[in-house]
């Protein structure tokens, strides 16, 4: 490999690390306009195994806008990151998978106080593992594709 091809590759790790960690931002954010933006025109994402739905970009936006709105407090965690880029003739390629696994406390609204609870204090909790597909566009690195692997959740009753 080149050091050209090398440098062209680890900026493209660092552009598609830097994707994911604007995914987590926009999430805790609710920042749907810059969550559709790190998508491709034809952009899906798959929350079914997190109880949620699949379908276009536009659908999970309208989707978690309303689901998240259920949590004032959200703080998604994206680490071990295994970034795979596709090669075309030893150079790197368009296309990259990312594997990454998440975990991510929240605090659910309306869920009764005690007294003594901390109302900062997360009560909801899931982990699992992304699969992110992205794609280079004239726009830089974009995600095609997002599959949600829920593992486990925890909801903390209140009082506990």
């Amino acid at each position: 490999m080149t050091q050209r091809a090398e440098h062209s590759t680890v900026m493209d790790r660092l552009a598609i690390d830097d994707l994911v960690t604007g995914y987590a931002i926009a999430l805790d954010d609710g920042d749907w306009p810059a969550y559709r933006a790190l998508f491709t025109d034809d952009g899906r994402a798959d929350y079914r195994s997190a109880g949620g739905i699949e379908g276009t970009t536009a659908e999970i936006a309208a989707w978690l806008t309303e689901v998240l709105g259920h949590f004032s407090i959200r703080q998604h965690l994206i680490v071990n990151r295994r970034i795979t880029l596709a090669r075309r003739d030893g150079a790197p390629g368009d296309t990259a998978t990312v594997q990454a696994d998440y975990l991510n406390p929240m605090r659910l609204d309306g869920m009764p106080a005690e007294p003594g609870d901390d109302p900062a204090a997360p009560n909801y909790t899931c982990a699992g593992r992304y699969a992110f597909t992205a794609r280079r566009t004239p726009d830089g690195w974009r995600l095609s594709e997002v599959v949600v692997h829920e593992k486990w959740r925890e909801v903390v009753p209140a009082g506990e």
